[in-house]
């Protein structure tokens, strides 16, 4: 079976996106010949097919850990696929036009997952066992938790592609994993609100306001992770000094 991109595969389909203003909306078309909505869907398939492999990968990894380390690094997993308009707009947005060849070559996160983890540790222990999996390749990586945005965004972004098997062939498909902390994504979650409440143009005090917060995160991550190893270090002391004193009474 031939491994084919997305894009030669949206090409066999001889898909294409048209997108023009009416009113104060987008108006989205998709023009594919005579079957435009199964085609549509076909290509949905090919992402929503390409996040469940990543969903499945990640759930597996996870009980694996906990069975070998009685830990869960993942607290929850979210997925979703972005909307034709998002697309669009993006596309627009970066000053390219709105056809299939350039949705697929560049919006990386039409399918996009978001890894929410308890402490800073595990985000790079799991993108360790992301790169590790034979079946992902890893395109890029964008470390915004060492080099946070000037918003004070932190989060650790990776492009991959998954292969997604059809019946006559397979498809290797982009996918955008997000992973952060819980503290991360809450904050992420209003600075999001906030952005598109003001339109991406929130006044400077509350710009401000937000980077403290973002700093705030920073420690309480901090402190959370220096107070779960001290928690470790003591536990595995009482485990020392229990199998220590079996030894001694054996």
């Amino acid at each position: 079976m031939k491994n084919i991109h997305l894009c030669d595969f949206l090409c066999y389909t001889n898909f294409t996106v048209l997108c023009e203003k009416e009113n104060e909306g987008v108006r989205m078309e998709f023009k594919t010949g005579s079957e435009d909505i199964d085609s549509w869907e076909e290509v949905i398939l090919v992402y929503s097919a390409a996040l469940r492999q990543i969903e499945t990968k990640m759930e597996i990894l996870n009980d694996e850990f906990q069975h070998v380390h009685q830990y869960n690094p993942i607290e929850h997993i979210k997925s979703r696929i972005k909307t034709p308009e998002s697309i669009v707009k993006k596309l627009k947005r970066n000053g390219r036009e709105s056809t299939i060849e350039n949705m697929v070559k560049y919006v990386n996160d039409i399918a996009g997952i978001r890894i929410i983890c308890s402490f800073t540790s595990d985000i790079y222990r799991i993108a360790d066992m992301i790169g590790e999996q034979r079946d992902i390749k890893v395109i890029s990586v964008k470390n915004y938790i060492t080099f946070p945005k000037a918003s004070g965004y932190k989060s650790y972004h990776m492009i991959v592609t998954v292969p997604v098997y059809l019946s006559d062939r397979i498809v290797d498909t982009k996918v955008e994993i997000q992973i952060r902390t819980v503290a991360m994504d809450f904050w992420a979650s209003l600075e999001h609100k906030i952005h598109y409440k003001f339109e991406g143009d929130a006044p400077e005090h509350i710009k401000s306001e937000l980077i403290e917060c973002a700093k705030m995160v920073s420690d309480l991550d901090a402190r959370m992770l220096s107070l779960n190893e001290e928690i470790l270090n003591i536990s595995n002391g009482e485990k020392s000094m229990h199998f220590n004193s079996e030894e001694t009474a054996g």
